[in-house]
């Protein structure tokens, strides 16, 4: 395989399998359908860039992983466990992509309002996960000679560029961002506009893919020089968002619109793999 992406076509096939358990374990589309996998593999696919990453693959598996354990804590305060594991793999991540531990205030308001679970014993092993990853990498650093290499670490969550510098991201990535932005607004506006027809856990599992997803969109506007590791969290998020939308609507105009988004992702990958400079 060209550029030797045998570790991130494995870790992108993973990550669909993993979306399509997230799908079947959680119900989160209340008829028989695969668009949520389905959705993410075009998402990741059109991000062609982000491809050859293999810090972001793995950050993107993590993201999906936590969704699948926090879920499971839904409505029991005692779910220490489950909160555990979440944030063990939120930590995993923040060891590739630091700032997202920005996030973490957000999970703790969503480990309260939406997945119901929230305790002192819950938020005591939210804390505990999301260490236990560094516990490990301090001693990794300690046994190779870097003692400091941990400090430098976290010394990069103080670093801070000029808020709202659109200017550093690229035609492909400012094209491709624009459109997963107008995938995410139509999947949340249709979600709300239809949530009566879920049950409430499903509607609650809705509400915090919107907030991660519209929290990433937000850090990309204020930090663009994350743009690759942030794009992969709106992908996970958005793909159940406009899943849903795709898979539960019949009208004309949304028929009419399926082609529309399915062409223009066409469009987007064709930009992406053989003009990936593009600028105007």
């Amino acid at each position: 395989m060209e550029h030797q992406l045998w570790i991130q076509t494995a870790c992108l096939a993973l990550a669909a399998l993993m979306m399509v358990q997230l799908n079947n374990a959680y119900a989160l589309i209340r008829i028989y359908s695969r668009m949520v996998s389905c959705s993410f593999l075009v998402l990741c696919t059109m991000a062609a860039f982000l491809l050859p990453s293999q810090e972001g693959s793995i950050l993107q598996l993590c993201i999906i992983a936590f969704l699948l354990f926090l879920f499971r804590g839904y409505q029991d305060n005692r779910a220490t466990g489950w909160v555990f594991y979440a944030f063990a793999m939120w930590g995993i991540a923040s060891i590739f992509f630091v700032h997202i531990l920005y996030f973490v205030p957000i999970l703790w308001v969503i480990l309260y309002t939406n997945i119901l679970a929230g305790s002192v014993k819950t938020l005591c092993a939210s804390l505990l996960g999301l260490s236990v990853p560094y516990w490990f990498l301090a001693g990794y650093d300690v046994w190779t000679g870097h003692p400091v290499a941990l400090m430098l670490h976290f010394q990069q969550l103080a670093h801070f560029q000029p808020v709202g510098q659109i200017q550093l991201l690229t035609t492909n990535q400012l094209l491709t961002c624009g459109f997963l932005l107008i995938l995410a607004v139509t999947g949340t506006i249709h979600f709300f506009r239809h949530s009566y027809n879920d049950k409430i856990r499903t509607r609650m599992f809705y509400e915090v893919f919107v907030v991660i997803d519209a929290a990433a969109f937000v850090f990309i506007f204020l930090q663009p020089q994350h743009y690759s590791e942030l794009l992969r969290i709106c992908i996970v998020t958005t793909a159940p968002l406009i899943g849903h939308f795709l898979a539960l609507t019949r009208t004309r105009i949304t028929n009419i619109a399926f082609h529309a988004m399915l062409a223009a992702a066409l469009v987007i990958t064709v930009i992406n793999l053989w003009f990936p400079s593009l600028s105007f």
